[in-house]
């Protein structure tokens, strides 16, 4: 039946219960600092959330590059449109629902709009970090908790779309985001989320990988909800073979590894911690309709707002677990072989 990939090298103790917890925001602040020691040129701006983004430790090793605006999440993002333009590779950090929820249309239009028209040219290379994103932000609430954010930022064109699943991959998405042309987005949370990879666990924009074999179905997961897919798998691993797949990059999409990974299975279960259209379901469900049609059910936020709780009783609440997953295989599974 379905084994881990070893070439993905998760951590040996993958299904253990004292499996350590780590806040995925953390990555992003070490992932800052390392870009900042490799490029000179990396600046980093903030809308008074310095602490809470983690960009704070990039403001105690390089206070001459680090920028601090207030709230004013719309003069951030133009500001740093300015900034790329002569030159600097400017992050931009603040809660999820405030950039890129406020400031969306200056991100659009200052920043996307502008990368694109000048593509053959100079790109606009800022980089948007979302915190604090998802159910997971826990009792903060609905105003908080940003669920449209990967749709928002998908939508842009030549907009790049990073979701990490845990804090050493927000780290590399981090780093490897400083050196990729053009504005890309990375979106992580508060909550303290299990860390299932390694240091030596491949990363690289662009790409889909395997962090688990399987012939039976394809769990396509990214963020918090890929550890609930590994769970769901292995749940499952006695009558159903799942495969699953590591999607941290949803724009651009690695189609051709979907496409491989759905032509062995059959079917599909995509899992996010976002609304079920708009983000990585929608990416793959789109692509697929048009390449490859099969069974694709779809585990998310149902189209509606968030609330207050616990982030592990909201996951439950909104059908985000490993749990969740389960019966949506079965029933992708039933529909392949009708």
């Amino acid at each position: 039946m379905g084994s881990i990939n070893p070439k993905a090298y998760l951590v040996p103790n993958l299904y253990a219960k004292d499996l350590p917890r780590v806040k995925t925001r953390d990555g992003y602040g070490k992932g800052l600092i390392k870009a900042g020691e490799k490029y000179p040129n990396v600046v980093v701006l903030c809308a008074d959330l310095a602490e809470s983004t983690r960009s704070h430790w990039f403001q105690k090793k390089f206070p001459e590059r680090f920028i601090e605006l207030g709230v004013a999440e719309q003069n951030m993002a133009s500001l740093a449109a300015g900034m790329a333009l002569v030159g600097k590779i400017p992050f931009i950090s603040s809660y999820a629902v405030f950039s890129p929820g406020r400031n969306n249309e200056q991100i659009r239009t200052t920043i996307s709009y502008n990368s694109w028209a000048s593509r053959r040219g100079k790109e606009i290379n800022v980089k948007i970090g979302g915190a604090h994103a998802g159910i997971s932000v826990g009792p903060d609430g609905a105003t908080h908790q940003a669920l449209e954010d990967v749709a928002l930022m998908r939508l842009q064109p030549g907009m790049t779309v990073l979701v990490p699943c845990d804090d050493r991959e927000c780290e590399k998405a981090t780093l490897a985001a400083a050196a990729f042309p053009g504005p890309v987005y990375i979106r992580f949370g508060r909550a303290e989320y299990p860390s299932l990879t390694t240091e030596k666990t491949p990363f690289s924009i662009g790409r889909i990988e395997e962090f688990r074999s399987g012939k039976d179905c394809t769990i396509i997961a990214n963020g918090p909800l890929l550890y609930e897919a590994l769970l769901a798998a292995k749940k499952l691993e006695k009558d159903i073979d799942c495969q699953v797949l590591n999607c941290h990059s949803v724009k651009p999409l690695d189609e051709k590894m979907l496409l491989a990974a759905v032509r062995r299975t059959g079917c599909v279960v995509t899992a996010e911690e976002h609304q079920w259209f708009g983000g990585l379901g929608g990416a793959v469900a789109e692509f697929l309709s048009a390449h490859y049609p099969v069974p694709v059910l779809r585990v998310g936020v149902q189209d509606r707002f968030g609330e207050s709780g616990e982030p592990e009783e909201l996951m439950k609440a909104f059908g985000l677990t490993a749990n969740d997953i389960v019966k949506a295989v079965r029933m992708a599974v039933r529909m392949k072989r009708k």
